[in-house]
C-alpha cells in the first residue's frame, strides 16, 4: 500500500481536509463542493488495491480490459495566507461488509492520510460527517463539532450556527463518531495534530434514506467558509437543498394519505416542524426504534429503490 504522487507542491501553513461517503453524504457533499470551488489540483492517491474489491470490470472484445476500484485522491490549492489540501474518497474502508471503516484497513487508511499531512507540514485536520438528530427537515442544521484537543474548544464556539458534542443536551458530555470520522480524529491525536470533526445534522427519520441532505452540507460549508475567511456562492446547493426538500414533503405526504405510517410516527414527525431550533437533540433508544422501525422498511421497498430525489455531484 502506498501514496501515489503526481507531482509535490511547496505548501506552507497548510490545512486538510477529508470527505467521504456517510449518512446523507453530508461530510462528502461539503468537502468536494469547497474542492471544487476554489478548483484545487489532483496531485496524489493511496492505491486502492489493499483497501478495496473492485467495482466494476470492463470487457472489451471479449477480453478483460480494465478493474475499476474506489479512488482516494488528494488535492491542493494555495489561498493567500494559507495552502490547502483536501482527500477525497469514495468509499470507506471496511472489514465484514461494514458500510463504515473499521478495522485494520481503516486504521491504515487513516495513518496514510497523515502521512500526507505530515509531509506537507499540515497544522490542522478537518473531517465532515453527519449529526443524527431530532429535527424537522425544514428547519436549518445546526452543525455538531468535536476537536481533539481543549486548545480548540474556545475557537470552535465560535463558529456560526456550531455546538460542541459534548455540551448537546441529553449526551452527559459524551458522544460517538463511527467511521473514519471518529479514527482519523483520534489517531490524528495520537500522532499530535490538531483535528475538529464538523457534522451537519440531519432528522433521524431520514438516516436510511438513499439521497444526499444538502441543506446539512451548507450548514458544514458555512461554518468551513467562515473559518477560512472566503466568501462562497451556494446557490447551486440551494436549489438542491429545495429540490429534496420537496421530494421528501411529497414522499411523506405519500405515506401518510396510504397510511403507510402509524399515526403516532407522522405526529412524531410533524411536531418537530414547529420546535425552536434550540429544542431538538439527540433521539432516545425507543423514539428511534418506534420510528425507523416503519420508515426503515419503506425505504427498503421503495418500487424507486437506487434513485432519490436529489444527487450531489462527486468524485
Amino acid at each position: 500500500m502506498a501514496v501515489i504522487f503526481r507531482k509535490e507542491p511547496d505548501l506552507k501553513n497548510t490545512i486538510m481536509f477529508c470527505g467521504w461517503p456517510g449518512i446523507g453524504n453530508i461530510g462528502l457533499t461539503a468537502m468536494d463542493t469547497l474542492r471544487v470551488m476554489l478548483r484545487a489540483e489532483q496531485f496524489g492517491q493511496i492505491e486502492p488495491w489493499d483497501f478495496f474489491d473492485p467495482r466494476n470490470v470492463s470487457i472489451e472484445k471479449g477480453l478483460l480490459k480494465n478493474l475499476e476500484f474506489p479512488t482516494n485522491k488528494f488535492y491542493f490549492q494555495r489561498l493567500k495566507d494559507r495552502d490547502l489540501i483536501f482527500f477525497i474518497a469514495q468509499q470507506q474502508p471496511g472489514e465484514g461488509g461494514s458500510r463504515y471503516a473499521h478495522g485494520r484497513k481503516a486504521y491504515e487508511m487513516a495513518n496514510l492520510v497523515l502521512d500526507v499531512a505530515e509531509k506537507f507540514r499540515c497544522r490542522r485536520v478537518y473531517t465532515s460527517g453527519a449529526a443524527v438528530t431530532q429535527i424537522h427537515h425544514t428547519t436549518r442544521p445546526r452543525v455538531w463539532a468535536v476537536p481533539n484537543s481543549r486548545d480548540l474548544i474556545t475557537e470552535v464556539k465560535r463558529y456560526e450556527n456550531t455546538i460542541l458534542m459534548s455540551e448537546i443536551e441529553g449526551r452527559s458530555n459524551q458522544g460517538v463518531i463511527t467511521g473514519l470520522n471518529g479514527l482519523l480524529l483520534g489517531v490524528a491525536k495520537q500522532r499530535g495534530f490538531e483535528a475538529v470533526c464538523l457534522m451537519g445534522e440531519i432528522p433521524y427519520y431520514l438516516q436510511a434514506a438513499p439521497w444526499p441532505y444538502p441543506k446539512g452540507s451548507k450548514s458544514v460549508l458555512e461554518v468551513l467558509a467562515a473559518m477560512l475567511g472566503i466568501r462562497m456562492g451556494l446557490h447551486r446547493l440551494d436549489e438542491l437543498a429545495q429540490k429534496v426538500q420537496e421530494n421528501i414533503e411529497g414522499f411523506l405526504e405519500s405515506l401518510y394519505r396510504a397510511d403507510a405510517i402509524p399515526p403516532e410516527v407522522r405526529d412524531e414527525i410533524e411536531k418537530l416542524r414547529y420546535a425552536r431550533p434550540s429544542e431538538p437533540g439527540p433521539i432516545t433508544e425507543d423514539e428511534q426504534k418506534r420510528i425507523m422501525e416503519h420508515i426503515d422498511e419503506l425505504f427498503d421497498q421503495r418500487p424507486w429503490k437506487g434513485e432519490g430525489p436529489g444527487s450531489a455531484g462527486t468524485q
